[in-house]
């Protein structure tokens, strides 16, 4: 079983689902009493929130990086950033690391294609649905069509966000207002929606949408076990 590299607390709510998520699979898989053999960097979610509102990215783009070389000098065989947003510096911290990171966008866009589906609704924090890092990556590298709430909405989605779930704040006020914005993605012709934020899976799941949902944590938990227990599995970085 190859070493599995967390770099998490972006939320920590997010994180402890990761852990368990990708601990049940392994349990599944090999049975009895077997588990995951993974380590685990965590943040301290308020300083990079800082960073991210203050647009300090290339200082978060260092911790980041501090945490991947950390992580690979304990031994992590793999890396996984346990957050949408933070792909946005993925290609650095990939390229400051010799063990090979597997990109959650990746991840979601070959379940997306597997069922033949072309336009997608995104939902994340405000830089996932407005930046190019992760929305421009779906588009030109797994040709989809991507389409995001408009400005109001995008406010709505990214204050649910930071203002509740990663709190551990469940709102059925807010549940709502997801549920109406994923049916305007379903007017506007989506085929299917991701939930581009890892707390996002706290909130809404597929019984609240008509098309189906990818829920990119468990996307990303079962693409690192499937990583983890194939010797011989080959992966891009």
């Amino acid at each position: 079983m190859k070493r599995i590299g967390l770099i998490g607390g972006l939320s920590w709510e997010s994180t402890i689902i990761y852990y368990k998520l990708i601990n049940e699979l392994v349990r599944d898989q090999l049975g009895g009493l077997h588990s995951a053999d993974c380590l685990v960097s965590s943040f301290d979610f308020a300083e990079i929130e800082v960073l991210q509102a203050s647009g300090r990215w290339a200082e978060a783009t260092d911790r980041m990086i501090d945490a991947a070389q950390r992580l690979e000098k304990a031994g992590a065989d793999f890396l996984l950033i346990c957050s949408n947003t933070m792909h946005k510096m993925a290609d650095q911290v990939q390229a400051s690391a010799h063990i090979p990171l597997l990109h959650l966008a990746d991840a979601t866009a070959a379940r997306i294609t597997a069922r033949g589906l072309k336009r997608i609704g995104l939902l994340g924090t405000r830089f996932t649905m407005e930046e190019d890092f992760y929305k421009g990556r779906l588009i030109n590298q797994h040709g989809l069509d991507v389409i995001v709430p408009d400005a109001e909405d995008r406010r709505i989605v990214n204050a649910a966000i930071y203002d509740e779930l990663c709190q551990g704040i469940i709102s059925p006020t807010s549940k709502q207002q997801y549920i109406g914005i994923m049916r305007k993605f379903i007017e506007a012709g989506a085929q299917g929606i991701i939930l581009g934020c890892t707390e996002i899976t706290l909130l809404v799941n597929q019984d609240d949408s008509r098309v189906p949902l990818f829920d990119t944590t468990a996307i990303h938990a079962e693409v690192a076990v499937e990583y983890a227990l194939t010797a011989d599995a080959e992966m891009s970085k």
